[in-house]
């Protein structure tokens, strides 16, 4: 008994149930259909239920008068300014905590990264021991731990921790001297600028030199004289145009000086303690992902160990940690919207908290709220990836 072969005729099209693109093509719109016919419910019935409590929509309410005052403000800020102004005062407390949570993280986690793996027994279990302690406590307890069991039970204004008779530390804060800038000052922060330029031609040719001759210059300590020592002159010869006012002590309270109050610091040394624990790994790890001839090629030609590290270990360890210690930098930045829990002005504590309670325009505030970290995210993100591209391998 014989057997047919399929054979369909020429031109003949399957039915476009069985044709894969056509397929995918009605799925896809399926799908758009559902999400545009659910998000098209989620806003008629919120428009619906805001129509119902009587609560207007729009931005219109960031003119308005915010009525409360804030605790630390960067820029000058009263009860009678708008809810404006309290999300910049917000937005500004929350880049400078994480900012200088990232450095202070970075600075202590490269530190206890490289002493973990120190030859010293002792040294390398106190570095072990300060990964296993702070990375396994949540940071919330850790945040309480800085403001309730530390910073709490300093003593009171009158009876203030003094360094000197400049710096003096209490239960509500620690007060430095504040410089008071005169005429001619703004020389020094311009000749600051122009010495760092200075430093990084330096760099660069230095490097290129190196390229074709073989021949290093000690650029690390001859851009330190550059950045610090050229402002020092102008400032030495405009005749220190700065003036400082001390803290005193007037009642019950310090006045004058500059104020960090005791929620920043126990926000910052949380955060920057905590993140630095996860960094010290990543460091750990990317130092040993080196391989072991590299090291001991360089130990051949009778390198230090400390130009073994900073010439060939740190340089090659770098492509390694920047991805995951980019993870960590927006980790932190979005942990410090913990600073809710002790009451420190960042922008979801002063905008998301207060602002949003006394307006109830909670989808204006929590979408403005939303996209400042995103923004902050995306713009961290671009900023280490071209970085990563920086010190990436390049093949010849």
């Amino acid at each position: 008994m014989s057997v047919r072969p399929n054979i369909r005729p020429a031109g003949h099209k399957p039915p476009f149930w069985r044709d894969r693109a056509k397929r995918a093509l009605i799925f896809q719109l399926i799908l758009v259909a559902v999400v545009t016919a659910f998000l098209i419910y989620i806003i008629g019935n919120t428009q619906a239920n805001l129509n119902a409590r009587g609560i207007t929509t729009g931005f219109g309410f960031l003119g308005n008068t915010a009525g409360f005052g804030i605790g630390q403000t960067l820029i000058e800020y009263s009860s009678q300014s708008t809810y404006a102004r309290t999300f910049v005062i917000g937005l500004l407390n929350t880049l400078l905590v994480g900012g200088l949570g990232v450095l202070a993280a970075s600075i202590i986690g490269f530190i206890v990264g490289i002493a973990r793996l120190s030859p010293n027994w002792l040294i390398a279990k106190l570095a072990n021991a300060y990964i296993e302690t702070f990375r396994n406590i949540p940071l919330l307890l850790q945040i309480f731990f800085w403001y309730f069991a530390v910073l709490r039970t300093l003593p009171s204004a009158r009876e203030s921790m003094a360094f000197g008779e400049a710096i003096f530390l209490n239960v509500r804060g620690l007060y430095l001297p504040q410089p008071l800038f005169e005429s001619g000052f703004g020389l020094i922060p311009a000749t600051f600028v122009v010495a760092i330029i200075a430093s990084i031609a330096l760099v660069i040719w230095n490097k290129r030199r190196h390229e074709a001759t073989g021949k290093r210059l000690p650029v690390f300590w001859m851009s330190l004289v550059i950045i610090f020592g050229l402002p020092l002159l102008v400032l030495v010869a405009t005749g220190v145009p700065v003036t400082w006012e001390m803290p005193v002590l007037r009642g019950f309270n310090f006045g004058g000086g500059i104020t960090i109050i005791p929620e920043f610091l126990a926000l910052w040394l949380a955060l920057s303690i905590y993140t630095a624990s996860f960094i010290a790994e990543i460091v750990r790890s990317g130092i040993q992902a080196i391989p072991h001839g590299q090291t001991e090629a360089a130990q051949a030609l009778s390198l230090p160990r400390k130009l073994v590290l900073r010439l060939v270990v740190i340089p090659q360890a770098l492509r390694v940690i920047i991805p995951p210690l980019t993870s960590q930098y927006l980790n932190l930045i979005k942990n410090s919207s913990l600073a809710t829990a002790i009451g420190y002005p960042d922008l979801v504590s002063v905008f998301a908290g207060t602002t949003l309670n006394q307006t109830g325009q909670a989808i204006e505030v929590i979408a403005m709220t939303m996209a400042v970290y995103l923004i902050i995210s995306l713009l961290v993100s671009m900023f280490m990836n071209w970085f990563n591209a920086r010190v990436a391998l390049v093949e010849r």
